[in-house]
């Protein structure tokens, strides 16, 4: 799913103009990563970048679309020389408190993931997580990590074959008659291979998180039975086949 006639630099676009709010910035966190569930995802999240990162300590690392620094942090205190971009000021602010309070040393800038500001190969590994699916240019966005990514790239999104296409659908028909919504956009595995291919990288694995939506289990708000369920579901094979968000790990190929 794309957004129609949306320009990358469209300030208007949703992207752009919901995280430009000063109290959307500060209470993301709480949004995202509240409650039983939310730290749960955190969590896990946090798990597979530091796998598919591995080894950390020394890597120069760019984070772009870091919001509220939450990875960069993380990739700090782990020994990474970290940089974090982000379009918002706003979220910028609350990252560097965060990573004041953490003890972090990382470098945040405001930037956007379609016209980053570094040279090829500027970084050892690109992570960017929960952005492309919002970003009006993916394909160009995708396009700019892997340019400057020296050796990796490590991003994620919602899987089309997954029960987040249906939530993408209703949130599209939402904003379509002017409500306020997130109308993110859902990727095949293919779209997403064509660009990285194009861009010279290779998947080399994926993570597939949950067979149910996150808000459902949000809403169970027990990780106990979110662990039951979901593991049940994955002994049947369906988290393998419809399992979202997807995060994945590419590598630039030998020249």
């Amino acid at each position: 799913m794309t957004t129609a006639r949306a320009k990358p630099t469209d300030p208007d676009h949703y992207s752009y103009s919901v995280y430009a709010d000063p109290a959307m910035a500060e209470s993301f966190d709480a949004m995202r990563f509240g409650g039983p569930i939310g730290r749960l995802v955190g969590e896990s999240q946090e798990r597979v970048i530091a796998a598919f990162l591995a080894p950390i300590a020394g890597r120069r690392i760019l984070d772009v679309g870091t919001g509220t620094g939450r990875a960069a942090i993380a990739l700090a205190l782990k020994g990474a020389a970290v940089t974090g971009v982000d379009a918002s000021e706003e979220m910028l602010t609350v990252a560097r408190r965060r990573a004041a309070d953490a003890h972090a040393t990382v470098t945040f800038d405001r930037g956007d993931a379609h016209q980053l500001t570094f040279g090829d190969k500027s970084f050892d590994a690109v992570v960017c997580l929960r952005v492309l699916m919002h970003t009006p240019g993916w394909r160009e966005s995708l396009t700019e990590l892997c340019r400057v990514a020296g050796e990796r790239v490590v991003f994620d999104y919602p899987a089309l074959a997954s029960a987040a296409a249906i939530q993408a659908v209703a949130r599209h028909a939402a904003h379509a008659v002017g409500a306020r919504v997130e109308a993110y956009r859902v990727f095949s595995d293919r779209s997403v291979e064509d660009v990285l291919e194009r861009a010279g990288f290779l998947v080399v694995e994926r993570h597939r998180q949950f067979v149910l939506p996150i808000a459902l289990h949000k809403r169970l708000g027990s990780v106990a039975a979110t662990e039951r369920i979901e593991g049940a579901l994955a002994r049947l094979g369906l988290r393998r086949l419809v399992g979202s968000p997807v995060t994945l790990v590419a590598e630039r190929c030998a020249s």
